[in-house]
């Protein structure tokens, strides 16, 4: 009788060994490797030997292009981010932390969907029927054609969607779906794979759309295998502090449209919805602080103005610390000011953040986060009627930065007075114009 060959899979990434090893040599993980018996490596063989229709080659120049009909969801910002709206057999996934209000926005896009007559599934694993049916109560979420399922069994679910024609499938959440083929628990790198896999050839098949909810580890990314995001053909993650009022949607992948889209929501009494004026959300006006600057982010076509803060105190333990904004530009611009500037920061803390639970990662901030340390070791107050845009060099010259007009438009929009950017604008009515080459320019304009 052949011996049967022992296969070993990380439950983090679902790289297999031949022999159990203590630390993965694809994603590092320590102790993540469980022995899969023979029942789940056959069922594993079968997953792979999917009948497939024979393909033929074509020339190119004879391919039809297919136009993709986009439906709206009912949601401004969701449709913003999907690039107009959500495809027919499109599979998304959507993460973020808990509380964020994954399945809040999901429940009411059912909702929406369904109102136009879309027939809508919702699964939900975590939640009974009576809980969600409460929480669509608070959210005006009631429609005759959203149908709730408690399940977390992939077999009940197919068949529940071979009895009637649903347009559109909600999954709450991956991690908590099982499939009979396989002998392992929800969640495993196994389960999520057949699960995926299963839900990605019915929403191609039916034209179903698909949308799943993926918890994430503590690192920040979906959990399961990165297999997932790979399937998927949008991925999308919510930002923000739970305990803020404001969320960011941002999409990481998209083969419908662009991913430099955000969407921004605000947790109201009634659930999660658009932020429809979210100029003043990121940043405050009133009197001049020291430590404090203003500057404008590209988010997608859209510009936001963000508050950037400092705060920089003698210590004999230096530390630093930044939250919004990458560290080691922080470290790189604090070196450039010691020895620049000759200011010396290597006996001083310094902490920088960005208000509002965004997150920069554009260069346009750089003149903001030096205006606002300056600021906070000086303890001189800035105007809050000034904005900085630009991108700081190694060598102290501020540089250009795109789409200069747009945020500029949004800064008299807003009513500032001052900008200090680095080259002159096309037009400037009604906004008292800076150029700064250098970093020594702005600090003696401060």
């Amino acid at each position: 009788m052949a011996k049967v060959k022992t296969i070993f899979e990380c439950q983090h990434c679902g790289n297999q060994q031949s022999k159990w090893i203590g630390k993965c040599p694809s994603c590092g993980a320590w102790d993540s490797f469980i022995e899969l018996k023979p029942a789940q490596i056959e069922a594993l063989k079968e997953i792979s030997k999917t009948e497939t229709k024979k393909s033929l080659a074509k020339e190119i120049c004879d391919i039809e292009i297919e136009t993709l009909e986009k439906i709206s969801t009912g949601d401004d910002e969701l449709d913003l981010v999907l690039g107009g709206g959500m495809v027919a057999g499109s599979l998304t996934l959507i993460g973020g932390s808990p509380g964020i209000g994954k399945s809040t926005l999901l429940l009411k896009i059912s909702s929406n969907l369904a109102k136009k007559g879309l027939r809508t599934l919702y699964v939900s694993g975590e939640e009974s029927a009576s809980q969600i049916k409460s929480r669509a109560d608070r959210l005006d979420a009631v429609s005759k054609d959203l149908f709730l399922l408690t399940e977390i069994c992939l077999e009940n679910i197919k068949s529940e969607l071979a009895k009637s024609d649903y347009k559109v499938l909600v999954i709450d959440s991956i991690q908590t779906l099982f499939s009979e083929n396989i002998n392992s628990a929800p969640g495993s790198v196994s389960q999520v794979r057949e699960v995926t896999f299963e839900l990605m050839r019915i929403a191609k098949e039916r034209g179903i759309s698909v949308f799943i909810i993926g918890h994430i580890t503590k690192e920040g990314s979906i959990a399961g295998p990165r297999i997932l995001e790979h399937m998927v053909d949008v991925v999308l993650y919510f930002e923000g502090d739970a305990s803020k009022e404001l969320r960011i949607l941002r999409g990481f992948k998209n083969r419908f449209g662009s991913t430099s889209e955000v969407g921004i929501f605000e947790m109201s009494k009634t659930g999660l919805i658009s932020a429809k004026n979210v100029a003043n959300k990121f940043f405050t006006r009133g009197k001049a602080v020291s430590g404090s600057a203003i500057t404008i982010v590209m988010e997608g076509t859209r510009a936001l103005i963000v508050e950037v803060q400092a705060l920089v105190c003698e210590s004999s333990y230096p530390k630093r610390s930044a939250t919004g904004y990458d560290r080691n530009r922080l470290d790189m611009i604090l070196a450039l000011l010691e020895r620049k500037v000759e200011i010396p920061l290597g006996h001083y803390d310094v902490f920088v953040n960005i208000s509002g639970g965004v997150k920069i990662s554009e260069t346009a901030a750089d003149l903001a986060v030096v205006a606002a340390i300056v600021s906070s070791f000086k303890n001189r107050p800035i105007s809050k009627e000034s904005v900085f845009i630009g991108e700081v060099s190694l060598n102290g010259e501020i540089r250009e930065v795109f789409n200069l007009d747009a945020r500029l438009k949004e800064a008299k929009m807003q009513k500032f007075k001052n900008a200090i950017i680095p080259n002159k604008p096309l037009e400037s009515d009604n906004l008292k114009i800076f150029v700064a080459k250098e970093i020594n320019q702005v600090l003696e304009w401060m």
